[in-house]
């Protein structure tokens, strides 16, 4: 009698499976209602809420709701079907294209109807089995995944420590060593914002390198894209090394509070990348409204440099304020917003002080805890957005002395409350 694959399923749930029980619908899979924006509704109470991407505020901008709205009174949701290469291109599509690949300053662009699975396939689409891959050691899941669908076998792809420029160094020698033995090239790969932390990953020192190796620089920008550089164009505009950068990738889930993403590249490449796309080509087409959604988003983005000055006019206050504080932000040099509590924390202070936040104190952001971060540490992320205020901004730090005055005198570590006493629904 064989043993069925789905035996293990309750032996072990996974980590976060682990703590569904209890934490369903609070800790995880909340439910955020109302409109978005820095004050919407969870379990009953009005929040004050840093943990949405919506960088500009362009979810809920009129020009953006209405271009929305239209969109899909014309078109409907299902319009195109089929993938792009088979039935569902369109003029709107390649004029999206058109205007991505202008702003980002590639000669070229390709849309894709998911940023997760379209980055995977870029990097499965442009490697072969001859080819190298040296990756940053805090690349997004995403990237981890793209990576793990490299064709070769064995010692194919070089892991180097988070921005650090000496190892990326080790690791390109040794990458060129075996792309030299194999006959292929190598890929280097790393997001231009890292969304955890916030720190800027160091574009500017990496293509130095390309004076000393050979290789070709992926830049996953979905943090940066629309929000750095001095006309939004993300990391690359924000290092001045646009030409540097082989492939740019970003998604429209962030500053564009949108679905979908694109890569910019030279126009060989973005053609290679239209026919051999894996994702794109057997999947459906990005639907019209998220595409004349998108066109109008580009124009607002474009158009409205106030709300990235308002952004980083919020972000700095937050930072600055809880750095005056003395909260430990460590290395985040951008928007993003990381408070770390560095305590050998038990799972009751950490459960307590997340429902002291979100209960009493009205504040809703996202806590991560090991694996994502080490054993010992809880992270506070908050996300800032251009439609927070400065009174958003003081009165969140207040809450946080609060809470790290609890964690310090222990008034969190009792026995967290049953879900009926703190589920209202």
């Amino acid at each position: 009698m064989g043993v069925s694959i789905f035996d293990k399923i309750s032996k072990d749930s996974g980590p976060l499976g682990a703590i569904s029980h209890f934490g369903h619908h609070y800790f995880s899979y909340p439910i955020l209602e109302g409109e978005i924006g820095p004050y919407m509704t969870f379990n009953g109470n009005k929040i004050l809420n840093w943990s949405l991407n919506n960088y500009l505020g362009l979810s809920n901008h009129p020009a953006v709701r209405k271009a929305d709205s239209d969109a899909i009174d014309q078109f409907g949701l299902s319009y195109p079907m089929g993938s792009r290469m088979m039935s569902a291109n369109s003029h709107f599509h390649e004029k999206f294209e058109k205007d991505l690949a202008e702003f980002s300053g590639y000669e070229d662009a390709f849309l894709m109807n998911f940023g997760y699975q379209g980055i995977m396939s870029v990097i499965e689409s442009v490697v072969d089995h001859r080819d190298v891959i040296v990756f940053d050691g805090d690349c997004h899941a995403c990237l981890i995944d793209g990576i793990r669908l490299h064709k070769a076998k064995g010692g194919a792809y070089y892991r180097y420590n988070h921005n650090d420029m000496a190892s990326l160094e080790l690791n390109l020698k040794r990458a060129t060593k075996l792309s030299s033995q194999n006959g292929g090239g190598i890929l280097v790969i790393t997001e231009g914002v890292f969304g955890m932390t916030g720190q800027i990953g160091k574009i500017d020192e990496i293509v130095k390198l390309k004076e000393k190796f050979d290789f070709k620089l992926l830049v996953d920008d979905a943090h940066g894209f629309g929000v750095l550089g001095a006309n939004g164009r993300g990391t690359p505009e924000h290092f001045d090394c646009q030409n540097e950068v082989d492939l740019y990738f970003a998604t429209f889930t962030k500053a564009m509070s949108a679905m979908g993403a694109f890569v910019g590249a030279s126009a060989e490449v973005v053609k290679y990348l239209r026919y051999n796309v894996r994702s794109q080509i057997y999947a459906k087409a990005l639907p019209m409204g998220y595409v004349l959604g998108g066109i109008k988003r580009l124009e607002v983005i474009r158009e409205n440099p106030q709300f990235r000055e308002k952004l980083w006019q919020i972000a700095m206050r937050l930072q600055n304020g809880l750095k005056g504080e003395g909260f430990n932000l460590e290395t985040t040099n951008s928007h993003v917003t990381p408070v770390y509590f560095n305590k050998d924390f038990t799972q009751n202070e950490v459960g307590n002080m997340v429902i002291d936040l979100r209960e009493n104190l009205k504040i809703f952001c996202s806590v991560v805890i090991y694996p994502v971060v080490n054993k010992g540490v809880v992270m506070l992320r908050l996300i800032p957005t251009s439609m927070h205020s400065f009174e958003d901004v003081d009165y969140t730090i207040e809450a946080f002395k609060k809470i790290r005055s609890k964690l310090q005198n222990g008034e969190y570590n009792f026995a967290i409350p049953l879900r009926s006493e703190i589920y209202s629904n």
